[in-house]
C-alpha cells in the first residue's frame, strides 16, 4: 500500500489522493470519489472521544460501579456506530442503481427510474447548516418527474476546498446514469 502522505510528490507514489477507490468487482455498491477531510476528520474525533469513554467505563468498572459503565459504554458504542456511519455517509453507485446513504437512512433508486443528472449553479448549504452559499449542485431528475434533494454540492463535508473533485464526482455520476439508464 503506498503511502501518498510520505512522498515528496503525491502523484509519483502510485494514484492520486482524489481518485475514486478501486474495486475488482463491478457488481458491489462503490462510492465514486473519496471521503473528504471534514467527514474523515469529524469521524476521527468520535472515535478518540469514545475511545475516552471507553477507559472511562473502564475506570467505573474498577471503582466499582457496574451500571455506570455499562451507561458509558452503551454512550461510547453510540459514538463508535455515528463515527462508522458517517464515513458511510455519500452517493454510492452500481449498475443496478442510484444509492444515497444519510446518516439515519438510506434511499436507492434504480436506474431505470432515473431521468437525468446534471449539475447546476444555485444556492447550497455549507456543510449542511442554514447558512446558504453560491455553489454547484448535482441534481437526478426521476422519470415521474419527482424533485429529489442536490446529490451532492461542492460545499458538503466531501469536497468543500477540493472543486476538482467534486467536478470529477459529477462527471463520474453523470456517465454512469448515461451509461446505465
Amino acid at each position: 500500500m503506498p503511502l501518498t502522505f510520505l512522498a515528496a510528490d503525491p502523484d509519483s507514489a502510485g494514484s492520486r489522493q482524489d481518485e475514486a477507490l478501486p474495486h475488482a468487482t463491478q457488481d458491489q455498491w462503490r462510492r465514486p470519489y473519496r471521503p473528504g477531510p471534514w467527514r474523515v476528520a469529524t469521524a476521527a474525533i468520535a472515535l478518540l472521544i469514545a475511545a475516552y469513554m471507553l477507559i472511562c467505563a473502564m475506570i467505573i468498572v474498577m471503582a466499582g460501579s457496574p451500571t455506570g459503565a455499562g451507561v458509558t459504554l452503551v454512550a461510547a458504542a453510540l459514538g463508535i456506530a455515528f463515527a462508522l456511519r458517517l464515513l458511510r455517509v455519500g452517493i454510492w453507485v452500481s449498475p443496478r442503481g442510484l444509492r444515497r446513504v444519510g446518516l439515519l437512512r438510506t434511499q436507492s433508486l434504480r436506474w431505470s427510474e432515473v431521468a437525468r443528472v446534471s449539475t447546476m449553479q444555485q444556492p447550497v448549504k455549507w456543510l449542511g447548516m442554514p447558512r446558504s452559499v453560491q455553489g454547484q449542485a448535482v441534481h437526478v431528475e426521476r422519470r415521474g418527474g419527482e424533485a429529489l434533494p442536490p446529490l451532492l454540492t461542492d460545499h458538503n463535508a466531501d469536497f468543500l476546498s477540493r472543486p476538482e473533485a467534486f467536478e470529477r464526482a459529477a462527471d463520474v455520476l453523470e456517465a454512469w446514469a448515461a451509461e446505465h439508464r
